[in-house]
């Protein structure tokens, strides 16, 4: 699962570039837009947002049916879906359990887009019942206390912080390595 501190921190495009690069690398990818507050990731995929997380989730929609395909390959992609009153208590549900069962049985990597976790407990919901967390910071805006909370919150929840992605790094000028033959 990808998370970040804040909003627009570039978590969701971070996310979408992870799935990008194991998906042309020949991993079966399954996406998953978790964030059911602002879902936004159908939208650089340019796919629908009629059918997704949470019609499976309300058993309303089998997984099947929600997937869709991207013009990348083997990339799959679930859409939030429309947006629930109750995004928490779905993701924390029975049904929750029973979709990452299943998509891990269909898929090589499962990758959730969620929303900051310092905003709502989604992403602390999910850290448990997920493999490993990624948190996204953006350089010169996330305060450094801040990532530290989200990184505590991430911990609190049991989750496996398996690294931070500092986005949106300026590179330095006439800083570069060159190798070559001489």
């Amino acid at each position: 699962m990808v998370t970040s501190a804040n909003p627009s921190e570039g978590k969701t495009t971070t996310t979408a570039n992870i799935a990008v690069v194991f998906a042309q690398q020949g991993k079966k990818v399954l996406l998953i837009d978790a964030d059911m507050r602002k879902p936004a990731m159908h939208q650089m995929f340019q796919v629908d947002n009629i059918f997704g997380l949470t019609n499976v989730l309300s058993l309303s929609e089998r997984l099947e049916k929600c997937v869709q395909t991207t013009l990348v390959d083997n990339l799959h992609f679930l859409a939030c879906g429309p947006i629930p009153p109750n995004p928490a208590e779905l993701l924390g549900s029975k049904s929750m359990k029973e979709l990452l069962g299943q998509a891990y049985s269909m898929y090589d990597l499962v990758i959730f887009d969620l929303p900051p976790i310092l905003a709502v407990t989604d992403a602390q919901i999910m850290a448990n019942v997920c493999d490993a967390s990624i948190l996204v910071v953006r350089s010169e805006s996330t305060e450094k206390e801040t990532a530290v909370k989200a990184k505590g919150l991430l911990e609190s929840a049991k989750g496996k912080l398996l690294g931070v992605v500092l986005n949106d790094r300026e590179r330095e000028q006439g800083l570069y390595y060159y190798y070559g033959a001489n």
